[in-house]
């Protein structure tokens, strides 16, 4: 690869650019897909003329029509994801003498990235629901009102029941009863919500989103942190600070902070070394208003459906779980966990498996990079030390956002992007034989670095 960041766009491999428009092609194929679901005629579930619970009246104008539930769970997390990506990416740890280009190509990178999977948490949320509606075919509560059945058929479009022979029994009507046919298909669609799953799909993705790359996460420990070393420790701790600093005082190794309000340099040096309590610490509480915003507008919109009598409780409980369960999904399978992967998502997938890896090879990255064969080999095995989001330039390099891992150095909770989230996050390289790297190692976010000419 050439080493001016200018041209890495030049260099980089058709085949890997491909694979991602065919992922935006599948995304795009699954909204199709729904699309004829719901065009579709759905089955229809017999039912019973003296049920109350298809008795409700059909509410005209809904409270959230479906151009409102577009724009507020697709365009609406659409707009900030580009607006964090443009305003945000890629954070405070970035040397400010790193050039135009680098910073654009990072911006560019996690807004395809965000979008990719907002993309992905709502078609597959809309092709499931969408296929769901149909195949279960369940009557909604204001049923009777869209059907306007025909009470002169009754005998005629029985299909069970004994209505007949019991004293207050009653038939099973199929929708051949119906004379209002133009809202029928719709009145056998009330399981799942779409409104549900659609609103918690889109707006949890949100939540998720903001929560990665502001570092909203509840204070955690790293594994092991627990361990029975570490309790020893602790107890040694305690016994250390009655000896030397009595009742009133710590001793100069155990305690958190000096008198001018630093952390001593044994502590800079080994964050380890630091009380299990000072080793996270909770985020601001307006960074968690932030989150909950999207959260209570899923909550609202869902409401609506049961106030609207537009489906039942079951309903819409379901339909907002598939909706939540998509979108985490759809957000691990394009970010790292929120509280171990300092704001960032992953990296792509290298040259050479952008399409698929064969049997035994471990995963989608591997020692050839992004750029096309003719370019050469891309290096990621370099020091620690040299990365953007560490706010160092490697020596005789030139740092280019790209699917390689970037070390993250520890920090607290609430720092922001590109800080980590309250342990320390190490860097990972693929081995030179496409063995996968040791276990004990961690991807933190997309960086590969080229040599100068």
């Amino acid at each position: 690869m050439t080493s001016r960041s200018g041209g890495l766009m030049a260099t980089l491999s058709k085949r890997l650019l491909l694979s991602y428009v065919v992922d935006w092609i599948v995304i795009i194929l699954m909204v199709v897909i729904a699309v004829i679901f719901n065009q579709h005629k759905p089955n229809m579930r017999p039912f019973s003329l003296g049920d109350p619970n298809l008795s409700y009246p059909f509410v005209q104008h809904e409270k959230i029509t479906n151009a409102v539930l577009i724009t507020l769970s697709l365009i609406v997390p659409a707009v900030v994801i580009f607006l964090v990506c443009l305003i945000f990416v890629p954070g405070p740890t970035v040397p400010r003498r790193t050039s135009g280009a680098v910073y654009w190509q990072r911006k560019i990178w996690e807004w395809n990235a965000g979008w990719l999977g907002l993309g992905l948490a709502l078609a597959l949320t809309f092709l499931i629901t969408d296929g769901m509606k149909n195949l279960f075919g369940k009557p909604r509560p204001d049923l009777l009102s869209r059907c306007n059945p025909d009470l002169s058929r009754v005998g005629q479009d029985a299909v069970g029941g004994y209505g007949d022979q019991l004293s207050g029994g009653s038939f099973l009507v199929s929708a051949a009863i119906c004379r209002n046919r133009s809202l029928l298909n719709d009145a056998f669609r009330s399981f799942p919500s779409g409104h549900a799953s659609t609103s918690w799909a889109g707006l949890t993705y949100l939540a998720l989103f903001l929560c990665s790359k502001f570092a909203i996460a509840i204070p955690f420990l790293a594994p092991g942190a627990w361990g029975a070393d570490r309790m020893a420790a602790e107890v040694a701790s305690d016994a250390l600070h009655r000896r030397d600093g009595g009742a009133g005082g710590l001793s100069k190794n155990t305690r958190p902070f000096e008198a001018d309000g630093t952390r001593p340099d044994h502590a800079a040096a080994d964050p380890s070394t630091d009380p299990l309590r000072n080793q996270a610490a909770a985020p601001p509480l307006y960074l968690l208003v932030l989150v909950l915003i999207p959260v209570c507008l899923a909550i609202y919109i869902s409401s609506t459906r049961f106030s609207d009598f537009r489906h039942f409780g079951f309903d819409i409980l379901f339909g907002s779980l598939l909706g939540f369960g998509i979108a985490v999904f759809a957000f691990r399978w394009y970010h790292l966990p929120i509280r171990q992967g300092a704001g960032w998502a992953w990296g792509a997938r290298t040259r050479d498996r952008a399409f698929g890896v064969g049997l035994g090879v471990p995963g989608y990255v591997g020692p050839e990079g992004w750029s096309s064969a003719r370019s050469g080999p891309a290096v990621h095995h370099r020091p620690a030390t040299d990365d953007i989001e560490l706010g160092h330039h490697a020596t005789g390099s030139t740092v280019i956002p790209g699917p390689g891992p970037v070390p993250v150095h520890p920090t607290g909770v609430g720092n922001g992007l590109g800080h980590g989230h309250g342990n320390v996050a190490y860097t990972t390289h693929a081995s030179a034989n496409g063995l996968p790297p040791s276990p004990t190692t961690l991807h933190t976010g997309p960086a590969i670095y080229e040599r100068d000419p």
